[in-house]
């Protein structure tokens, strides 16, 4: 399992929670890239951490990883970056992207943990 913990949010995050999605992005990200990001620090360099049916935990919420796409490890790994669905969607999962349920948006604090 791999952990990491959220260092800031992006003033622009609260925008995403009707489309129930949240960008995660490691600690290089641009100035643009964090005002819509939650910024977060690995604490352990992730290797393949992200698999369907595995468990996904930010804070004290807990969702199943229901689709994974063929790139968001290797983001992850390399960028810090993985955005995360919590809705089902009629379209393929995107390359970077994972989808999560249940389908509820998280309440996300500095300082929580985010494990994979």
């Amino acid at each position: 399992m791999t952990k990491s913990k959220i260092i800031e949010i992006g003033p622009l995050v609260p925008a995403f929670e009707e489309e129930k999605i949240v960008i995660l992005f490691g600690p290089t990200a641009t100035n643009e890239l964090r005002e819509i990001s939650v910024i977060h620090e690995l604490e352990e360099l992730p290797n393949n951490a992200i698999q369907k049916g595995n468990k996904l935990t930010i804070g004290q919420q807990e969702y199943r990883i229901e689709e994974v796409g063929t790139e968001a490890n290797k983001n992850l790994e390399e960028l810090g970056h993985i955005s995360i669905y919590f809705r089902s969607g009629e379209n393929e999962v995107l390359p970077g992207a994972i989808v999560v349920s249940p389908e509820i948006f998280p309440t996300l604090a500095v300082g929580d943990t985010v494990h994979f």
